[in-house]
């Protein structure tokens, strides 16, 4: 099986692929935790896209790093990061997407991704959906540990994670 995937800044051609996979992956991840009408709204599609489209091109977000992952061509990872929206804290950076195909997970894109968008040792955080054993198992991997915080959004419970 080949393993083997770039990773590379986002560029605008890449927003219909990186709206797939981020309504598949929410979908993947947050059934269950997330109601199914906003996982299976028809519109959800859409609405990534022009939100993808406005992070890459809206100079408000001018200051984010926006990565993907490809394998063969296909996008199987995004991520992105940027100034901390967090009031009251001293992270340098939040990591606010990070989303891997199921078919390349275990394979380092999340790692590389990461890397791309927030490398270490940059002082950093970010809010991740709880229950998600997984992807808090991930990020404890790479230096982050839950601070304590959380909140419900969206009807989803969150918990706060910090690499210091």
């Amino acid at each position: 099986m080949e393993t083997s995937f770039d990773v590379r800044s986002a560029i605008q051609r890449d927003v219909p692929q990186m709206a797939r996979l981020h309504v598949q992956s929410w979908r993947e991840t947050y059934r269950g935790l997330m109601d199914d009408a906003v996982l299976d709204d028809p519109g959800f599609v859409g609405r990534r896209e022009r939100f993808w489209t406005a992070a890459l091109t809206d100079p408000r977000y001018g200051a984010n790093e926006i990565a993907v992952a490809l394998r063969d061509d296909v996008l199987v990872g995004i991520a992105m990061a940027g100034p901390a929206a967090e009031p009251d804290t001293d992270w340098s950076a939040q990591l606010y997407v990070l989303y891997v195909s199921v078919v390349v997970h275990g394979m380092g894109v999340g790692a590389s991704l990461l890397n791309a968008v927030v490398a270490p040792p940059t002082h950093s955080g970010l809010w991740v959906a709880d229950p998600n054993p997984r992807a808090q198992a991930f990020y404890r991997k790479h230096g982050f540990a839950l601070d304590g915080e959380s909140k419900v959004e969206d009807g989803m419970r969150e918990v706060r994670m910090v690499r210091r």
